[in-house]
């Protein structure tokens, strides 16, 4: 039988450990599951799953980094009584065209779209955070990022917009049903823009240099991912390069009705917390 609690999974990531406490705040009851939560969830283990979504009336999802898994998951809401979804996806889905990359958030989109629950989709665009919580801060602690991104800006957004963004949809039955939101930050940059920004704040020669898809995606191997994780890496830049999904837009200002996040508050704040320190 549902209550009011919120699943949140991937509650120990990025945009997870950021939703869990608003929704705390917000009065909220929350079940915050990953594979090292109390509840624990792994899309690999589909036999914890329904003690997952037992009692939960909606349920925020961050796809795996495989197709398929969410339509079963979905499926399995349904049986559990759920009532909603809000699905973290990535900025111009339906444009990645031919690309390899995003196919797991291409899959969980489907999975979404074909069920019988209310639904809302966030697409949001790169996290400015990706420079200190990810695979871009080692190198920038370094001195040099380098990255297959040229010319073409991107228009970075604050992981905390996303996650406030998350809590209104999570919060507010029946307003965002069917909708699609493409998130973004108030201005495209170039990497080459960010990283400048990144070291005048740090008070750092930081540098950018651009280099080939192939040859980012055999440092990745290096670093200890794996082939297939390097090469959707790489393939993300080689989809940017396109252009496609460089503009911004005013979705967040519409859903939370206010502007979002600049990079340079983003920069101030991290590096007033000392992420870009050797």
């Amino acid at each position: 039988m549902s209550n009011d609690t919120t699943l949140v999974l991937g509650a120990t990531g990025k945009t997870g450990r950021r939703i869990v406490p608003r929704l705390r705040l917000h009065g909220t009851p929350v079940r915050a599951a990953s594979r090292s939560s109390a509840t624990r969830f792994d899309w690999s283990d589909p036999d914890g799953w329904d003690a997952a979504l037992r009692g939960i009336s909606v349920a925020y999802v961050v796809a795996p980094r495989v197709p398929g898994p969410v339509h079963e998951f979905v499926a399995r809401a349904e049986a559990a009584g759920v009532r909603r979804l809000v699905l973290l996806s990535g900025r111009g889905a339906d444009t990645w065209g031919d690309s390899t990359f995003g196919l797991d958030m291409r899959s969980a989109e489907e999975a979404v779209r074909g069920s019988a629950l209310e639904w809302t989709i966030l697409r949001p665009s790169n996290f400015a955070q990706n420079f200190d919580e990810d695979v871009f801060h080692a190198p920038l602690v370094a001195g040099e990022l380098a990255l297959p991104a040229g010319a073409v800006p991107e228009p970075f957004i604050d992981v905390d917009d996303v996650a406030d963004a998350a809590t209104a949809v999570l919060t507010e039955a029946g307003r965002h049903a069917g909708r699609v939101y493409e998130l973004t930050g108030p201005r495209a940059l170039t990497f080459g823009e960010a990283v400048e920004l990144i070291s005048r704040a740090s008070g750092r020669p930081l540098a950018y240099r651009r280099i080939p898809p192939a040859e980012y995606a055999a440092a990745l191997v290096k670093e200890g991912l794996s082939e297939e994780d390097a090469h959707h890496v790489a393939e993300m830049f080689v989809l940017m390069e396109r252009g496609l999904i460089a503009a911004t837009t005013v979705d967040l200002a519409t859903l939370l009705g206010r502007a979002p996040r600049t990079f340079e508050e983003y920069v101030a704040r991290t590096a007033a917390a000392g992420a870009w320190r050797r």
